[in-house]
């Protein structure tokens, strides 16, 4: 494709200036110079590339030389290259000063859409109108993963260039948007190309050094955005609180917990009845819960159960005789079992017994 045609405006009486130069042997004057830098930042405004720019000035100058030089005098010949070099520095500096503000605009523009729409922030119509701009179609579904690593990261950090980068050469021309946010990464991605997320999940664990990645449903419309990172952030913060140390969590795989919670206070009923009375036995309820919780976890199978905890099966079978003596609840009953371990996960939701009911 043909570049552009620039205008001859931008060269703002640049061939007089020669000749002034080559008849004189003066320096371009501080107002000359401020002009420069003036066409250079119009010139970017305007959208035209810095090499052609460049290109037109030293194209002008060799027009202009025979007449400028005054054939081989050495003096006028080095007074007219000065003058090229002032000319184009100046220009340059105005037009990569425009580029700059430009590009802080653009970020200023970018980072506060990014607020509102995962804050749900701003009107949704407009919302969905901005979002264009930065490739998003929010009336179709989207999900949101969201990756925490052993530190903060911004957007200029080395990891989050290195995830981009990844993202942007396996799905090149996909509607993507990757950005930080409060020490995070976030993904948004069509909620129809789940590929894309889990190929995040998988760049962002390694970049991170083993970190956790979260990932939303998808949700249709402005507010689906939202929905889908509230998500993301609820299964991180369920995962810390539960011990869950799985590399990817997907909100759909952990829908049991917030329902589990919901009636928050019949939860705490639940744990202190089944529970409580395990704060009667030596050391407090924690060696005992943590127990069960592992016990539960290894599909209530004991040999498995005092290999994760480093017990022989007989210190095991003690425990666990001692958990039924203090509540009353055998936890290797089929019976009792579904209400213990409703329990164990209501006490781990709630942070029990580190916290009071």
């Amino acid at each position: 494709m043909a570049e552009p045609e620039i205008p001859d405006r931008f060269l703002g009486g640049y061939a007089q200036i020669l000749g002034e130069v080559a008849d004189t042997g003066r320096r371009l004057t501080r107002d000359e110079l401020e002009a420069r830098r003036a066409l250079g930042r119009e010139s970017a405004e305007a959208g035209h590339q810095l090499r052609a720019l460049v290109r037109l000035h030293l194209a002008e100058a060799r027009a202009a030389w025979p007449g400028a030089a005054k054939g081989s005098d050495p003096a006028a010949t080095d007074a007219v290259l000065a003058a090229v070099e002032q000319v184009v520095d100046a220009f340059a500096e105005g037009f990569e000063r425009a580029q700059r503000l430009t590009v802080r605009r653009e970020e200023a523009a970018r980072r506060e859409f990014i607020d509102d729409l995962l804050y749900g922030r701003s009107d949704l119509g407009r919302l969905a109108e901005r979002a264009t701009r930065f490739g998003l179609r929010l009336s179709r579904a989207h999900a949101v993963a969201v990756a925490t690593g052993p530190e903060a990261y911004t957007e200029s950090d080395a990891v989050p260039r290195s995830v981009e980068s990844a993202l942007l050469a396996r799905f090149s021309g996909r509607k993507i948007l990757l950005t930080t946010k409060d020490g995070r990464l976030v993904c948004i991605a069509p909620g129809s190309q789940p590929d894309v997320l889990r190929y995040f999940a998988k760049q962002a664990h390694a970049a991170t050094d083993g970190g956790q990645v979260a990932v939303g449903r998808p949700h249709r419309g402005p507010g689906g955005v939202v929905h889908s990172y509230d998500e993301a952030l609820e299964a991180l913060d369920l995962a810390q609180r539960m011990g869950l140390d799985d590399p990817v969590l997907y909100a759909a795989d952990l829908l049991v917990y917030p329902v589990l919670t919901r009636d928050r206070q019949a939860m705490a009923d639940l744990v202190r009845s089944e529970l409580g009375p395990l704060q009667q036995a030596r050391g407090g309820a924690e060696p005992l819960l943590h127990t069960l919780s592992v016990y539960f976890d290894a599909g209530c199978v004991a040999a498995e159960t005092a290999r994760r905890l480093a017990l022989s099966v007989r210190a095991l079978t003690y425990r666990l005789e001692r958990i039924h003596q203090l509540t009353g609840s055998d936890p290797s009953d089929p019976m009792h079992r579904y209400s213990l371990q409703t329990a164990v996960i209501g006490a781990r939701l709630l942070d029990w017994p580190a916290k009071e009911l």
